[in-house]
């Protein structure tokens, strides 16, 4: 068994909840990649902090100053959040950071740039921890979109269950948007140090993984809009449980050509935004307001359905804040077998930060982060850039040993 990291995982997802960190203890041992979870908070944002970050995505512009602020605003809200989680789980070694995304460039399929906020300089000064960041535009340099980088993970923890099952495996995260990685069964070897396959050297080609459309980004919208800001989200389904589906607008917006362009692709709140909404409802017959959360709620289930049906999979493992809504997961399960990643290990609500603290245990090792497959990279690529603590930089050397899975292990387990 290797020595332990142990690692805060720390992102924002497009939904702009707040700070979702998960301090995991890593090592290697038999090919595995264990995980023992010690810990996960979510942090909501300041309210002025958060309603300035709503306030300049798209569609609405933003300045440079305003960008400056909310990056370095943002920096210190991640700080506070691993200072709190070291209050709790105890101290880390290194800190991994995701950020929150503020736009994603996409021009005619192709990611082109991303931009993630959240200066990791302030993490580092405040915490005196080494920080992992700017995880994803170097897949999208190397041809990538830098998304879903949740493949990596699920790649390693699916593994076993599509292969018990004989069915491809499929994890689904319903945040802003959601995304769906596919893992069929009896696919490559064991993936190696550099993201190749460990057995034939081939990039891991048969796992996908990618964007599916908007999971709560239109609903959140809406739920705004109709109670004139009351609420940020459609709670427990409620305002769509009250509505019915009207299949004149789910027609409009199920003729998006996003849906029927083929992976690796992705998307955001740059795409499916109030002005997006707007176009959609057009000049159809008015669409009230729990009708539109109703319709809304059908959209996400029924582009989530048909990109997992279309890779024949019955069967996903969610995860994100859309598990919480009961009237999408009754949609969903109208389609699907719908279980939680609780049943992989990994809490539903932290899964994403968790994945968070693997990438940066694999670029501090200098382990390929990215499953090439899934996100359209030319090759597996070492991921992020590192922000030295207040001790100086001494980095392990990369694991020599091919990993084939990732375990998540209990504490008892372990110590």
């Amino acid at each position: 068994m290797s020595p332990s990291l142990r690692v805060a995982g720390l992102l924002s997802g497009t939904s702009v909840d707040g700070i979702d960190v998960a301090v995991a203890e890593l090592t290697t041992a038999d090919g595995e990649l264990v995980l023992t979870p010690c810990g996960q908070w979510e942090l909501a944002y300041p309210d002025d902090l958060r309603a300035g970050l709503l306030a300049a995505l798209p569609p609405a512009s933003c300045s440079a100053e305003e960008l400056t602020r909310l990056d370095t605003r943002i920096g210190q809200a991640f700080a506070d959040a691993v200072t709190h989680a070291e209050q709790q789980a105890g101290t880390v070694d290194v800190v991994a950071s995701l950020g929150q995304t503020v736009f994603h460039w996409i021009d005619a399929g192709r990611a082109l740039g991303t931009l993630q906020l959240g200066q990791p300089a302030w993490i580092a000064e405040r915490t005196g921890r080494p920080v992992i960041s700017d995880l994803r535009v170097r897949d999208v340099a190397a041809g990538g979109h830098g998304a879903p980088l949740a493949s990596t993970l699920d790649a390693l923890l699916l593994r076993p269950v599509a292969d018990r099952q004989g069915t491809p495996a499929v994890a689904l995260n319903i945040g802003g948007i959601s995304n769906i990685t596919v893992v069929p069964p009896g696919g490559n070897g064991p993936v190696g140090p550099d993201g190749t396959d460990g057995d034939s050297g081939t990039a891991a080609g048969d796992v996908l993984a990618y964007d599916t459309g908007p999971g709560n980004a239109l609903l959140d919208l809406a739920a705004t809009q109709v109670t004139g800001g009351a609420a940020r989200s459609d709670v427990d389904g409620a305002l769509a449980a009250a509505g019915t589906v009207r299949t004149d607008l789910l027609d409009r917006l199920l003729a998006d050509p996003y849906y029927a362009a083929p992976p690796p692709k992705s998307t955001g709140k740059e795409h499916f935004h109030s002005t997006y909404l707007a176009a959609a409802l057009g000049d159809l017959p008015p669409v009230g307001d729990t009708d539109l959360l109703a319709t809304l709620t059908e959209l996400t289930a029924v582009t989530i359905a048909d990109a997992c049906t279309r890779h024949g999979a019955t069967t996903v493992y969610a995860s994100g804040g859309g598990v919480h809504n009961p009237v999408l997961m009754r949609a969903l399960g109208r389609r699907l077998t719908v279980r939680t990643s609780d049943e992989l290990g990994l809490p539903a609500d932290a899964k994403e930060a968790y994945l968070t603290a693997v990438l940066g245990w694999l670029s501090w090792h200098g382990a390929a982060g990215n499953v090439p497959s899934a996100t359209g990279a030319r090759g597996p690529r070492v991921l992020g850039s590192i922000t030295p603590g207040e001790r100086p930089l001494a980095l392990p050397a990369p694991p020599t040993s091919p990993m084939s899975r990732l375990r998540v292990a209990n504490t008892r387990e372990t110590r």
